[in-house]
């Protein structure tokens, strides 16, 4: 690519990309009519999600996380699965003074081991799954209250809505591009891009 600027002058900062090795360490599944998960020996992912899953589709509404739009808006669907690390969560469960969070309570579909800091990959990043299956990172999933309840009813907390508002502050930044088969325990290379600090 060409070079538009002098080294001097770079309006940008340009990190290297990065091959990982990573395992998808357990897979989850939730009914179409709750966002829940159950534990599943493969997932079957097409360029609208995982066949049947509650966060399925190639849309979705609007809510809290999209104020720009009015709520209820219907968008391009980019949360068609979460996907967790255990490290992570058992800081979140640290933090709200649990002994655990299990993925399935906030709707989690796939628990990877193997990546340090796996709410940080940026955007673009593509895990190549090592049956044929490709998932492209589009975003962080915010924490939210739903999920916060969800945690909060599970683990016998006290007081659920504490919970249910304690979560998102807890869990702050720590949370289909080919379709295929994804099983548990299978092998994922992880490509993370060159990413471009851009400062105007």
């Amino acid at each position: 690519m060409l070079d538009l600027f002098r080294e001097a002058e770079q309006p940008v900062d340009i990190i290297a990309g990065k091959k990982l090795v990573a395992r998808a360490a357990a897979l989850y599944v939730a009914p179409s009519d709750h966002f829940q998960t159950r534990a599943v020996d493969e997932l079957r992912l097409g360029f609208d999600g995982i066949a049947g899953d509650f966060h399925a589709g190639p849309t979705r509404r609007s809510g809290g996380r999209e104020p720009w739009y009015p709520r209820g808006t219907e968008m391009r669907n980019e949360r068609q699965l979460s996907i967790v690390a255990e490290d992570e969560l058992a800081i979140v469960a640290e933090r709200m003074g649990l002994a655990e969070i299990k993925p399935e309570w906030i709707g989690a579909n796939l628990l990877i081991e193997g990546v340090p800091h796996l709410s940080m990959l940026p955007a673009g990043t593509l895990l190549f799954f090592k049956g044929g299956a490709t998932i492209k990172i589009d975003a962080q999933n915010g924490p939210c209250r739903i999920s916060g309840r969800s945690i909060a009813g599970n683990a016998g907390m006290a007081d659920v809505d504490a919970g249910a508002l304690l979560f998102p502050k807890a869990a702050k930044r720590l949370r289909g591009e080919k379709p295929g088969t994804i099983r548990a325990g299978e092998e994922i290379s992880v490509r993370v891009p060159e990413q471009w600090i851009y400062r105007g």
